[in-house]
């Protein structure tokens, strides 16, 4: 009978796929990076509401990140996008299916809140408030932007690649701020992207270098901030120096004033028609002054659009004027106007706005439009109702602040006004002291040099030498210290009549003082000392000129004889109350106030963490060690656990087939022990076989030595690395291979070494 053949074996099982390894760390590492170099737009948008919704956003990209990495890159990405339409739903979806399902209704609102924000954008200065279409926006680019860096730090494993999107987050608001970025956006940004290279393994063999890198970084960054004390962009706002158009003063007003002053073929800028006599044309106002460094423009407060009324025709003295100024060649922030504007025509739509406490049209980007047409009010009060308004009722007190003012400059005002009367008469005596018949002030563009002492005491008593900023910038501040409120404006002289109309250039670019009368308003002073013509005189200083001649002119014995004020006669000098300015017009260089925690508590967490591991590997060594002192059976095997782990940390691995002799012999060779090092080595190994293999183990202290002698010779023959110190190998494969060890061999390295 024929065998039965034998049937065939059983095909193997085939071998599972390969697990995919959840990237926590570069997954994490992605959305602080987002975080950290989204910090300058806490310069765009007002408050910090911002910061919840953006942190929302990244939270739900990193952790659908997580929970869908094993499904594979499209449906991780698309995961993400859909956590982000969640996101925008809940928060600002009106119309939500279910209240976080996106539908028609809440996919056209979220139109109607982007088409929002780009308005709002477009017709105000940073800061902007934290209105629903920017939030929405904010919360949207948050999202997307992590998607992006995600994509390309994990999906791609491009980590580098991911400083496209990060670069964005961070230049993006840094290009719309209009002050100086602090040193903190700019260490965050640098933190964060060099946290994101390392985390996501980027830099492989390299990561050494790249941690030394990063730091480095970082700490050029801080230093850097820490010596201007800000750095980055101006934005928007920035002067344009000498590359700019001719007619921009934009925040740096004076250097641009001046820069004007000095070209040497005028540039012609406006032509003006329907003014009635020559005035003043204001582009903007300075509110602070900042000693030693003078007046600073602030921005605008959120102001009325334009065109269209800007206030009902004001209740004071003046003419009223149809104004049709042509622009010729000015671009700039500000919009130049006249005197108490009450209607402005023939602008763009939504591009312009007008802040009427500090009387500036202004818009948020640099333009140059063909003309506008203005309504206004030109003030022109007598000499008898400016002395009849005093006191200070109807402005603010910023505009009597004088913190850090030179006392000198207060008792020079003293000197100047006399027995002067209060109001009118303390600011005439001032321009009187600086540009009448018998002024000591010369004007020029070439200031007198200083000798290092207070530049506003020097120029008023020693260089008396200068051009309009200095002038004004010292009569402003004199008339703060014998409490009349006070501002300097920027802008323009009346120009040249050419008959039909006048025209302004380059050349006519000027500052003056505006002081502060209740029911009349701003009234503009001029205290420069001009003498070609440009200078203008209002009817209430030719009257006040008249006077003071006419007193001049009396007999000697007719004239009251002045006598200095004492005691409580004297003009008070007011206390430097705290400026209260509005929230939305921060000083552009003001040294950061308003610095957010929150970069420091993420810079601080991403640092703790980057520290968990070397501090894992602290504890097992003090807990080893701990276990070699006190003897007993753990004793030699902590001791060797440590000494394995030791030469694990710089490189050198040990098989798990090596007996402890063989092992030995490798610490030797790997790390070039030296003879009192093997020596005890030699008393290890013992130690070590007789409690293994005779049950006799070591009294307390009596391997702690040769331990120790051991570690230090293993630490002087192999450096340990900065990657060996911040991320210690035995600890990160232990953690790596903690499952298949314990299924392996039962337990830890030692036991399988024992078992050999």
């Amino acid at each position: 009978m024929p065998a039965t053949p034998e049937p065939p074996p059983p095909a193997p099982p085939k071998p599972p796929g390969p697990v995919r390894r959840v990237p926590w760390l570069a997954t994490l590492a992605s959305g602080l990076a987002v975080l950290l170099a989204g910090g300058p737009v806490t310069a765009v948008v007002q408050g910090v509401s911002w910061i919840g919704y953006a942190l929302a956003a990244v939270a739900v990209v990193v952790a659908a990140g997580l929970l869908l990495h094993r499904f594979g890159a499209i449906v991780t990405v698309l995961g993400q996008c859909v956590g982000v339409l969640l996101v925008v739903t809940i928060f600002f979806g009106d119309g939500a299916l279910l209240g976080f399902l996106p539908g028609p209704a809440a996919l056209g609102h979220f139109g109607a809140l982007l088409g929002g924000a780009g308005q709002q954008i477009d017709a105000s200065t940073a800061p902007v408030a934290a209105t629903p279409e920017i939030l929405f926006l904010v919360t949207a680019a948050f999202g997307l932007l992590t998607v992006g860096v995600y994509g390309a730090a994990v999906v791609a494993r491009a980590p580098a690649a991911a400083g496209v999107p990060l670069l964005a987050v961070f230049a993006v608001p840094a290009a719309l701020a209009d002050q100086l970025l602090p040193w903190w956006a700019m260490a965050g940004a640098a933190a964060g992207f060099g946290l994101l290279l390392v985390a996501a393994g980027g830099l492989h063999s390299q990561l050494t270098g790249g941690t030394a890198l990063v730091a480095g970084a970082v700490v050029v960054a801080l230093g850097i901030g820490l010596v201007t004390p800000f750095i980055g962009t101006a934005g928007r706002f920035a002067s344009g120096g000498g590359s700019g158009p001719t007619g921009s003063i934009g925040l740096t007003p004076f250097a641009a004033l001046r820069g004007q002053l000095e070209q040497s073929t005028p540039a012609q800028l406006f032509e003006v028609r329907g003014l009635t006599h020559p005035t003043y044309l204001r582009a903007l106002t300075l509110r602070q002054y900042v000693p030693d460094k003078g007046w600073e423009a602030t921005r605008p407060a959120p102001g009325i659009p334009l065109p269209g009324p800007v206030q009902q025709q004001p209740d004071v003295p003046g003419d009223f004027v149809d104004v049709d100024i042509t622009n010729l060649n000015f671009r700039d922030y500000w919009l130049p106007l006249y005197g108490e504007p009450i209607d402005v025509a023939d602008l763009p739509e939504t591009q312009w706005l007008y802040d009427a406490a500090s009387g500036t049209g202004y818009t948020g980007r640099p333009r140059q439009e063909d003309g506008w047409r203005q309504r206004a009010v030109l003030p022109t009060p007598s000499m008898q109702q400016l002395r009849a308004a005093q006191g200070i009722d109807g402005v603010g007190l910023e505009y009597l602040d004088t913190t850090g003012v030179d006392p000198r400059v207060g008792q020079i005002a003293k000197e100047v006004i006399g027995n002067a009367g209060p109001g009118f008469d303390r600011v005439f005596a001032l321009q009187n002291w600086f540009a009448g018949p018998g002024s000591q002030f010369t004007y020029s563009l070439q200031t007198a040099p200083g000798s290092g002492d207070d530049a506003l005491v020097e120029f008023l008593t020693t260089g008396k030498t200068g051009y309009c900023e200095q002038f004004a910038s010292a009569m402003a501040v004199m008339l703060r210290t014998v409490g009349v409120p006070s501002r300097v404006a920027i802008g323009f002289t009346a120009g040249v009549d050419e008959g039909d109309h006048r025209t302004i250039s380059t050349s006519d670019a000027h500052a003056w003082v505006e002081a502060w009368f209740p029911g009349i308003g701003w009234t503009a002073f001029d205290p420069t000392p001009l003498t070609d013509g440009r200078r203008i005189d209002p009817p209430y200083v030719e009257e006040a000129e008249a006077e003071l001649a006419s007193q001049e002119s009396a007999p000697a014995d007719e004239a009251p004889a002045p006598e200095p004020l004492s005691g409580d006669d004297q003009a008070p000098e007011p206390a430097s109350p705290e400026p209260t300015q509005p929230d939305a017009a921060p000083s552009v260089e003001s040294p950061g106030v308003d610095i957010p925690v929150w970069p420091f508590v993420a810079a601080l967490l991403a640092v703790v963490i980057a520290l968990v591991p070397a501090a894992m590997r602290i504890r097992d060594r003090r807990r080893r060690l701990a276990a070699v002192a006190g003897g007993g059976p753990e004793a030699a095997g902590a001791g060797w656990d440590e000494l394995l782990a030791e030469s694990t940390d710089r490189g050198a691995d040990t098989p798990p087939s090596d007996t402890v002799r063989a092992a030995a012999r490798r610490l030797v060779r790997e790390h070039h022990l030296e003879p009192d090092a093997q020596q005890a080595l030699r008393q290890v190994i013992g130690a070590v076989e007789a409690s293994w293999y005779g049950g006799t183990h070591p009294r307390a202290g009596e391997l702690d030595e040769p331990v120790r002698a051991v570690a230090a010779g293993i630490a002087a023959g192999s450096a340990l690395s900065l990657r060996g110190r911040l991320l210690p190998r035995s600890v990160v494969q232990r953690a790596r291979d903690r499952r298949a060890e314990a299924r392996a061999s039962g337990g830890g390295r030692s036991e399988a070494v024992t078992s050999r």
